[in-house]
């Protein structure tokens, strides 16, 4: 499993639609996903003190896209990126992901089953 932070309202806007993809793929190329064990610092690193976001767990073996794993700023570390649009259908459960009231995110209970 994969997940892919984004805002409430971006995903309630889609989640009725077959196909996602948010606004950066069009300049990256790609859509940006984190493993489980990633998922906590991508969010605090890119996300601090933003409210209203969730995740989607996506499962890779339902996606039509590929999936690559890749190091792009040479730190020793890959993440999944998904080379296309999400189809909705690989989407198997939707997480709410609040920062705490020092704006920092913690992995919600409901995700910790997902951890490897």
């Amino acid at each position: 499993m994969i997940v892919h932070i984004l805002q409430k309202n971006e995903w309630e806007k889609v989640k009725v639609k077959e196909f996602y993809k948010p606004d950066s793929f069009e300049k990256e190329g790609f859509i940006h996903c984190s493993t489980f064990e990633q998922v906590i610092g991508t969010a605090n690193f890119h996300y601090k003190n933003t409210k209203d976001m969730m995740m989607l767990v996506i499962d890779e073996n339902l996606l039509i896209e590929k999936v690559v794993y890749e190091d792009l700023y040479n730190k020793g570390v890959k993440f999944p990126h998904i080379y296309g649009e999400i189809n909705i259908s690989s989407v198997i459960e939707t997480i709410d992901f609040p920062c705490n009231i020092d704006g920092i995110f913690e992995l919600p209970e409901k995700a910790k089953k997902y951890l490897n």
